[in-house]
């Protein structure tokens, strides 16, 4: 299986007429889409528009409720916990960070938490969107239990990303990453693929190190033992367990402090239950912000100029490869896998939408892989 490469537009279009026809209106598909393609032109393809049948499965099955209306249920000047009530993620977290950002500029920094929602993508898009605004972002959330905790054998942690974005030029930091070896996207990608995972990535039932990301998968949909592994590794040698901790510590500001539930009882009896935290601070409460801006920029730069190692172009710094594929997706198109292609053919046939008007006389070749474990 390989790869076509489509324009930004055309699957903007796809992806706008699929959400309207699962029954969201205008505003909250502009938001799910806007969420999904970022993650797409980023290079991000396990959270990108190859979620849609993912999407489409859950509404069906009624874990995601498209007319839910959340609810804040405990609000303060500076905090909110809002319900859910197992809406969509996106649409969910782009409002909540929004009510973070008012906070906070009214009272110099300000936290939301959310609980019985769905997954809401990359937890970058939520922290940058603060930073736009001239803002500290800090996005995290749980999800369902993937992560095997250091010395364990049974997932009880969620892949939990943790992204922070402040203000600087030419790029802003942006530091988005799960605290998992890899995400559980990563490995419906190698799935489909019918590709080897790399070993160090994840284990099996019995706690051994496993390359079948189908087994690994299976193993999780059943919430069987195995699972994927802590940032780190399998041992504390190496620093497993400080995937293990940033994990707890995004379990804290999304579940616990939300009183919601956690990642190992997530995704039981038809909900998702997926909960988020969300942060963000006025750099003006500290001095003046844009000498606050210079003296980052400053340092990235410095970052960016040092000497590179022997085989390395040179030393990048958080989000400026995001930027640069950025660019090269907009120039040469966002690549999309013939399995997806072939799960996006599917998925118009059933919703009544003509795969010929996005993608005119491409076939996906025939495959045969069965679909991700859900």
């Amino acid at each position: 299986m390989g790869y076509q490469y489509w324009r930004l537009d055309i699957l903007k279009k796809l992806c706008i007429d699929a959400f309207l026809k699962f029954g969201f209106s205008s505003e909250e598909t502009a938001i799910i889409t806007d969420v999904l393609l970022t993650s797409d032109l980023y290079g991000i393809e396990s959270h990108g528009m190859q979620r849609l049948t993912r999407y489409h499965k859950n509404i069906k099955k009624g874990i995601i409720h498209i007319n839910a209306k959340p609810e804040v249920v405990f609000e303060t000047p500076v905090s909110a916990v809002i319900d859910g009530h197992d809406g969509m993620g996106q649409v969910i977290s782009y409002n909540a960070m929004k009510l973070a950002i008012e906070k906070a500029k009214k009272t110099g920094m300000a936290m939301v938490t959310v609980r019985n929602s769905n997954h809401y993508g990359i937890a970058g898009y939520y922290a940058r969107m603060a930073a736009k605004e001239g803002l500290i972002g800090i996005s995290c959330t749980n999800t369902n239990a993937i992560m095997v905790p250091t010395n364990g054998k049974s997932a009880m942690l969620g892949t939990n990303p943790i992204a922070v974005c402040v203000p600087a030029k030419p790029y802003d930091f942006f530091f988005d990453a799960s605290t998992t070896v890899v995400t559980r996207g990563k490995l419906e990608v190698y799935n489909k693929l019918d590709h080897p995972m790399p070993k160090g990535w994840a284990i099996d039932e019995n706690g051994r190190v496993s390359t079948s990301a189908g087994h690994v998968l299976s193993n999780i949909a059943k919430h069987d033992f195995g699972g994927i592994l802590p940032l780190g590794g399998d041992s504390e040698m190496f620093g497993g367990h400080k995937g293990y901790g940033w994990a707890m510590v995004c379990e804290i500001f999304s579940s616990i402090i939300s009183m919601g539930t956690t990642s190992n009882e997530t995704g039981k009896d038809g909900r998702g239950l997926i909960c988020h935290g969300f942060a963000v601070i006025d750099p003006a409460i500290f001095g003046n912000p844009e000498e606050i801006k210079e003296h980052l920029s400053a340092y990235l730069e410095k970052l960016r100029n040092s000497p590179a190692a022997d085989g390395a172009d040179r030393v990048y710094t958080h989000g400026e490869k995001e930027i640069l594929t950025m660019e090269s997706k907009d120039a040469e198109g966002i690549p999309v896998n013939d399995n997806t292609m072939i799960e996006v053919m599917d998925l118009c046939k059933d919703i009544g939408l003509e795969f010929s008007d996005y993608f005119g006389d491409y076939v996906p070749p025939e495959s045969s892989f069965k679909g991700n474990p859900i």
